[in-house]
């Protein structure tokens, strides 16, 4: 059986007109091969408290530019349970940005993200296994 791995698939974006800069974008696919798009956050700037309802990736991105997905959550209106704790956790494994995917339209269809994504997601190390959080 082959296992599908989530990869990043950048988005060009373009500066806005009139001066705005361009949102940070990316998109990530899952093992569905679905296309999900993300905006990146730095991970010490962005409140998961205040993010939902949203799907939230934990991502740590190398020098190079080679984004690897290390956590998945779900998010709802008032964020991701023990969200404090959970950043501390993916920062302490590497994650230095988070990925929010706001595009869900319910509870069962953020569900299903979480899925095709969490059965792709790469393991932080040996030993490191990460806490899970939220719903």
């Amino acid at each position: 059986m082959r296992t599908h791995r989530a990869e990043e698939a950048p988005l060009r974006t373009v500066a806005a007109l009139r001066g705005t800069p361009a949102l940070a974008l990316s998109a990530w696919r899952g093992a569905s091969g679905r296309r999900y798009v993300v905006g990146i956050h730095p991970v010490d700037v962005v409140s998961i408290e205040e993010c939902g309802p949203a799907v939230v990736l934990a991502v740590r991105r190398e020098p190079i530019g080679l984004a690897t997905l290390m956590a998945v959550e779900i998010a709802e209106g008032a964020g991701v349970r023990n969200a404090t704790a959970w950043i501390r956790n993916v920062r302490a494994h590497g994650c230095n940005e988070i990925h929010i995917h706001r595009l869900c339209e319910g509870d069962a269809e953020r569900a299903a993200l979480l899925h095709d994504l969490n059965t792709t997601v790469a393991a932080p190390g040996p030993g490191a296994g990460l806490t899970r959080f939220g719903g």
